[in-house]
């Protein structure tokens, strides 16, 4: 877990991911745009997250651990349209694809350049 930003930061991005070399890209890339990130590596870790600092963005790697947990699938959408967070799917998200705009589901293999962009317009 990395240093939290002020709660509701308009600035703030949840990264959720199980590949610590993604979670890096990400940390790299946005701090040098001055974003804050928090960082989790499961589903759970990172609903907790969410539910405690309500960053203005969410990245969901849906092959985090716990991520494929149908409930906890449930409690995201529940916690970021409460909290009015921006939630943004990686991997594929059937699901997902009629209540999210279409460049909000990222399936994989992605190249970050666009997931990046999608955040910054999202922030």
């Amino acid at each position: 877990m990395k240093a939290c930003p002020e709660l509701n930061s308009p600035r703030s991005v949840l990264i959720i991911d199980n590949s610590a070399e993604s979670r890096e890209v990400f940390r790299t890339v946005l701090s040098t745009r001055g974003i804050e990130l928090l960082e989790a590596s499961n589903a759970r870790q990172g609903l907790e997250m969410l539910r405690e600092h309500h960053p203005r963005v969410v990245v969901l790697d849906l092959e985090a651990q716990q991520a494929d947990d149908e409930m906890l699938r449930d409690e995201y959408d529940h916690e970021s349209a409460s909290q009015q967070a921006s939630l943004v799917i990686l991997g594929t998200a059937r699901r997902y694809d009629a209540a999210l705009p279409k460049d909000r589901v990222v399936p994989k293999p992605y190249h970050y350049g666009p997931v990046i962009r999608t955040i910054e317009r999202l922030l």
